[in-house]
């Protein structure tokens, strides 16, 4: 036990250094952030890091104005993400699961083989995709004529409402719930979608959870799909629009240390609200092969 706490606690150190060293710059002066040594604890503390990005106070012009939208956007985007996720991803595990039905193995790997292939590859197709929508963006019905879901809502949540990591991670832990339950349920009258709804579900409580804060957080920190779909600064997601503060902003330290921050906060959220729920889901699911 001793050996695990000589290797774990340096390895703990070493990956929530940087997030403490952010958040007490965020809270220095410009000029007592790069001091030597490095200043754990404000000496001075102050808020005005905070106060400017979100267009407060005196400096309020060298602040973010659109902070606000930034954030209420990925807030919309990461939550309409999870939740299709955890719909669309617990029904088809739900299906590869319990029912037979032809090529349900072979289905399932083809499913798991997509896993392997880098999304980078798949980033042209997926906007040549979205740009030829019909009847969206200005399209007509052959999907010509405008920009289809590009530049929108639809673009940032659509292409992300299913993924197989999620199936599958859904699939292994639906196959430790008993059978002879679902048959239960089926005997006394229960559709399938019933069964789904009432009696799955319920059990898969700790897997959703760990899903849910896997997708969220992805979702939340995605900078690369909106930096290729977005151009309008009313859809910019909070990475994306403190990427580009940080690029119009490139000496103002204090100020990107605090949006950094603020952006951080929401993910810190969720996982130390779930965090029990987290744990026991990634603990459980696998038991059953």
């Amino acid at each position: 036990m001793a050996a695990a706490y000589l290797v774990l606690v340096p390895g703990a150190v070493l990956f929530v250094a940087p997030f403490a060293w952010m958040v007490s710059a965020s809270l220095q002066h410009l000029g007592d952030m790069f001091s030597w040594p490095p200043q754990w604890l404000p000496r001075h503390a102050t808020l005005d890091g905070y106060r400017t990005f979100l267009g407060i106070g005196p400096d309020a012009s060298r602040g973010a104005q659109d902070a606000g939208r930034w954030f209420l956007n990925s807030v919309f985007v990461a939550t309409s993400v999870t939740v299709l996720q955890l719909f669309f991803n617990s029904l088809a595990a739900y299906v590869f699961a319990k029912r037979r039905f032809p090529g349900r193995d072979g289905i399932f790997l083809l499913f798991l083989g997509t896993m392997m292939v880098p999304g980078q590859v798949t980033l042209i197709p997926n906007y040549l995709v979205l740009k030829h929508i019909p009847l969206f963006g200005g399209n007509n019905l052959l999907g010509v004529g405008g920009h289809g879901w590009l530049d929108s809502y639809y673009g940032l949540i659509l292409p992300g409402a299913v993924s197989a990591f999620g199936i599958f991670l859904m699939r292994q832990y639906m196959r430790s719930i008993p059978d002879e339950l679902l048959d239960a349920a089926r005997i006394d009258g229960a559709s399938e979608l019933r069964i789904f709804l009432q009696v799955v579900l319920p059990l898969c409580t700790p897997a959703l959870a760990a899903m849910g804060i896997f997708t969220f957080i992805y979702a939340w920190e995605d900078f690369f799909w909106p930096l290729i779909i977005v151009s309008s600064p009313e859809h910019y997601t909070a990475p994306l629009g403190l990427a580009l503060f940080v690029v119009k902003n490139r000496t103002a330290w204090d100020v990107l240390m605090a949006g950094s921050v603020i952006a951080t906060l929401p993910m810190v959220a969720v996982f130390l609200l779930f965090q029990r729920r987290f744990i026991q889901g990634i603990a459980l699911t696998g038991l059953k092969g």
